[in-house]
């Protein structure tokens, strides 16, 4: 047994914006976003598009989500298609924040996601009432002067806030988990992908030994979870016990922190030169972003997907080096081995690229045998910083000039869609 007398007693708030895209594009339309059939696509010009955001009446009655295709939403006259307009929801979802902040200091609240944040009311609660009156003037406020819904999970923690949201909150507008809750509630759920922070996967493997709930988890051996995952099986250990130590904004399990991006291409790449091309466009992304928290990778991971024409499949194969790396050539290198050893010929619609096993970029070693890695390092630094003043598109690659590049069209959307 967890004696919880001796964990954080918190009281978080995890705010999450229902169908965010597709609920601001109804508001737009003059629509109720409750009640509507709403969908939001990348391009309403390809049937193949992704449904980015599906309003939540559209879900329950038509089984349209967020990565639906646009060829799956029925021709009925009640269902809108709109395209995104990531400009206006990144706008509304600053101005949510304000509302955020008429309660809470910006020390107390944590951005997670556009639609999504985790706000600690523990230092206000004498201001404004307890946890549950702080959650219901939000969700009052937002009503009122945005006409958005949103539901909030209660919980000591940032994971069971998130949790108790996911799994109860989304249902019934606000709800509150305690310790107390862990074994009636927590405990039963299954599959185990369903528990916050389990991938496939994880999940996968976590069933291969046995285990399929979250209570089936809390109750096995703690030393075989770590001998099996390291440090994230202390961690899934002690999440299955509502256990989270991290402070407000950490990261939720610190062992899973990588940089990655995948893309679906607007069309079918046959030739291999053209595939290179978008390979190193992304190893330039996935660079930058490490970059950016000053960070460097040692296990570099392609995925390749087919196209539909040749039946799907394809492969995702990893490499980790000897040496820690955020240098967009040195990643590329690593990318095109795994590319040549397992590339079968086949046209490819989807890329994904990811560097893990992250260290501080601060931990770098110079090599004797290469002088020039420092260079390299700090040139990726200086273009960072030219991009960072001008723009994405102001400087780019010879390659995404050509008619294979993907860069110079992406530079102008946000958030990877039309503004």
């Amino acid at each position: 047994m967890v004696d919880y007398s001796i964990v954080p007693q918190n009281k978080i708030l995890c705010v999450d914006m229902k169908s965010f895209y597709a609920s601001c594009s109804a508001i737009m339309l003059g629509l109720d976003p409750l009640n509507c059939y709403l969908a939001v696509c990348g391009n309403k010009e390809r049937q193949g598009s992704v449904v980015l955001a599906a309003s939540p009446r559209l879900k329950k009655e038509f089984g349209i989500k967020t990565g639906s295709r646009m060829f799956e939403i029925p021709n009925d006259p009640q269902i809108q298609i709109v395209e995104p307009s990531m400009a206006t929801y990144l706008r509304i979802s600053t101005e949510i924040t304000r509302v955020f902040n008429r309660y809470v200091p910006k020390d107390a609240l944590h951005t997670y996601s556009v639609d999504e944040s985790f706000i600690k009311v523990d230092g206000v609660i004498h201001l404004w009432g307890d946890a549950t009156t702080i959650a219901q003037k939000i969700r009052d406020d937002i009503e009122r002067e945005f006409q958005l819904p949103c539901a909030v999970g209660i919980g000591p923690n940032m994971l069971m806030a998130k949790l108790c949201l996911d799994l109860e909150a989304k249902k019934h507008g606000i709800a509150e988990w305690t310790y107390e809750d862990v074994q009636t509630k927590l405990w039963n759920v299954s599959p185990l992908r369903e528990m916050w922070g389990i991938g496939r996967r994880v999940e996968k493997t976590l069933n291969g030994m046995g285990i399929f709930t979250v209570g089936q988890l809390a109750r096995y051996d703690l030393e075989q979870l770590e001998k099996k995952f390291g440090i994230m099986g202390n961690q899934l250990y002690y999440h299955a016990w509502g256990i989270d130590l991290s402070e407000l904004g950490a990261p939720i399990i610190q062992g899973q922190i990588s940089f990655g991006k995948s893309q679906i291409l607007l069309r079918d790449y046959k030739e291999e030169e053209e595939i290179k091309h978008v390979i190193l466009e992304m190893c330039e992304e996935v660079a930058r972003r490490a970059r950016t928290h000053r960070k460097a990778g040692r296990t570099i991971s392609l995925g390749i997907g087919y196209s539909q024409d040749e039946f799907g499949g394809g492969f995702h194969r990893a490499r980790t080096i000897k040496q820690p790396t955020n240098v967009t050539m040195d990643l590329y290198r690593v990318c095109l081995e795994l590319f040549h050893e397992h590339y079968n010929g086949k046209t490819v619609r989807q890329i994904s690229l990811a560097i893990g096993n992250i260290v501080d970029d601060s931990e770098l070693q110079l090599d004797l045998f290469d002088m020039g890695a420092y260079k390299r390092r700090e040139l990726g630094y200086v273009v960072d910083s030219v991009r960072k003043r001008f723009g994405s598109g102001s400087l780019l690659r010879a390659v995404s000039y050509t008619a294979s590049g993907t860069a110079k069209h992406r530079a102008t959307l946000v958030g990877g869609h039309k503004m």
